[in-house]
């Protein structure tokens, strides 16, 4: 029969701090992927709010851009500038079927039916990243 030798009192310690090491490393790896996830929480955040401040401004260009035909050229730029920084207009022309999670009803116009649709967009809407950043503003009929 074989004895089983008893690991020394330093081959316990080493066993003890190569375990204390293996969970730091852990935790810290841990701390690292949570700020890494944060940051980059922070940074859609930040990029949101920005998109978010500039929307005041695309409402006044759709407007000059309705009132003078002169400007027309510039819906094109306009158009391509929001697709480029991500920016995605929610449909909202009048037929379009009314969805409370992209539009935002002001308005409703009478009728019998149960289906509701756009009749009038009143101001545009915008997703950003997938996200609803601001609902267009719509009048809704019954059809």
């Amino acid at each position: 029969m074989k004895t089983v030798k008893k690991p020394s009192a330093e081959q316990e310690k080493i066993a003890e701090l190569t375990n204390d090491l293996q969970r730091t490393r852990a935790d810290f790896e841990n701390y690292r992927k949570q700020m890494d996830a944060q940051k980059a929480q922070t940074a859609d955040f930040a990029r949101k709010e920005t998109v978010k401040k500039f929307l005041p401004l695309l409402d006044d260009m759709e407007r000059a851009i309705a009132s003078v035909p002169d400007l027309a050229p510039l819906a094109k730029s306009l158009e391509q500038t929001t697709k480029d920084l991500g920016l995605e207009k929610i449909e909202s022309s009048a037929g379009t079927e009314f969805n409370p999670d992209l539009h935002d009803a002001v308005m409703m116009e009478g009728g019998d039916g149960e289906k509701e649709i756009v009749s009038e967009s009143l101001r545009s809407g915008y997703k950003y990243g997938g996200d609803v950043i601001r609902p267009a503003m719509v009048k809704v009929k019954n059809t």
